[in-house]
């Protein structure tokens, strides 16, 4: 959406989009105990691996936001204190409200409160919060430590990648220490890291990828081959159990980063996107992102099971993609709501963050 310098990227608005569907049809497809599509099923067209195994379009949202902040940034410096403030607007009036109705719902059910509010407290730090919550408090962890990678971009264009390296390091002795290291790279700034970094590091190089379709679709073919492979051990949740066992996670957050932060660096720079039409819908759909992945929460698995048992059998992996379509589709004019009454009225008290942009205009001022 557009930011308070007034850039706006339709590319990325696609994109966010993409990872919203990825992440309603996890959750409607398989709810987290494999229902109504079991875990063990593997489609035999190999990319399809990707909407079998659709958590990880939460490392796609990652990977698009470290891009996406190294794009708005880039060359720039920043009023700190203004970039927080202006990320507090835009995430936390909707987390308050979902906050709020889960209380209400957990309250109404009889549940001990005080047991809640404290997982509130704790999902500062530590993955709680509800409806997904845990993400937004790995992303304010990013935001945190910007100015970190902010100070490396500005003695190098790679030294970042040092942070990569020891993530891995981090999460392979995590792994010897304790057996595994699945909850912390899924739900933790040590797993993610690699993808705010990379996602950073990727749109410096931006331009070594424009263009190259046949190497863009080849790296996308050995990226869900991969990815096919990884579901067909066991996946999220059977490899062979969770958290899993498996060395695999001490890499995988690494390699999603990389490939997501190519695709996504070469289908912003290799094309022009009209802002009118199909375009227009599937970029409004990424605005409406945030509200998406923080609401289907209250409604995705609801849908599902009244799909599977009243209207059709939906074990089938293809038939319940159709059908998350579907629901997806219909969150939007829900989350359209939510982002006029809950989300904009907030946006209008955002500040300029970008340091040289507030120079400029004030430049023009006084030469005017």
């Amino acid at each position: 959406m557009k930011s308070s310098s007034g850039a706006h990227y339709i590319a990325l608005d696609h994109i966010r989009a993409f990872a919203a569907f990825l992440v309603f049809a996890w959750h409607f497809g398989h709810a987290g105990n494999g229902y109504p599509v079991p875990f063990e099923f593997t489609p035999s067209f190999f990319p399809f691996a990707l909407l079998d195994e659709r958590h990880t379009g939460v490392a796609l949202f990652m990977t698009l936001s470290g891009y996406l902040f190294a794009k708005l940034l880039d060359g720039r410096t920043i009023d700190f204190k203004a970039f927080l403030w202006n990320r507090v607007l835009r995430l936390v009036p909707l987390l308050v409200f979902v906050f709020f109705v889960v209380g209400i719902m957990n309250l109404v059910k009889g549940e001990y409160m005080p047991s809640y509010i404290i997982s509130l407290v704790k999902g500062v730090i530590l993955p709680a919060w509800p409806n997904g919550g845990w993400s937004i408090t790995v992303e304010f962890h990013f935001y945190l430590i910007l100015p970190l990678f902010l100070w490396m971009f500005s003695k190098s264009k790679i030294l970042p990648l040092w942070l990569v390296f020891a993530a891995i390091l981090s999460r392979f002795l995590i792994h010897q220490l304790t057996g595994e290291v699945q909850s912390l790279a899924y739900r933790t700034i040590l797993g993610r890291v690699d993808q705010f970094a990379l996602g950073m590091v990727v749109f410096q190089f931006r331009g070594l990828v424009t263009r190259k379709h046949l190497a863009a679709l080849a790296f996308f073919l050995g990226f869900t081959a991969f990815y096919w492979y990884f579901d067909a051990i066991g996946g999220f949740y059977r490899n062979p159990s969770y958290p899993s066992p498996s060395m695999i996670w001490v890499f995988l957050p690494t390699i999603e980063a990389l490939a997501y932060a190519i695709l996504i660096a070469w289908y912003e720079t290799s094309f022009e996107f009209s802002t009118d039409g199909i375009s227009k819908f599937v970029g409004k759909i990424g605005e409406y992102s945030y509200s998406i992945y923080l609401l289907h929460f209250f409604v995705v698995f609801w849908f599902a099971r009244f799909i599977n048992e009243q209207i059709m059998e939906i074990s089938n992996f293809y038939l319940a993609c159709g059908w998350a379509l579907i629901g997806f589709l219909l969150m939007v004019p829900v989350s359209h709501l939510s982002f006029i009454f809950i989300e904009a009225p907030f946006l209008k008290l955002r500040k300029r963050y970008l340091v040289e942009l507030k120079n400029e205009a004030a430049s023009a001022v006084k030469a005017s």
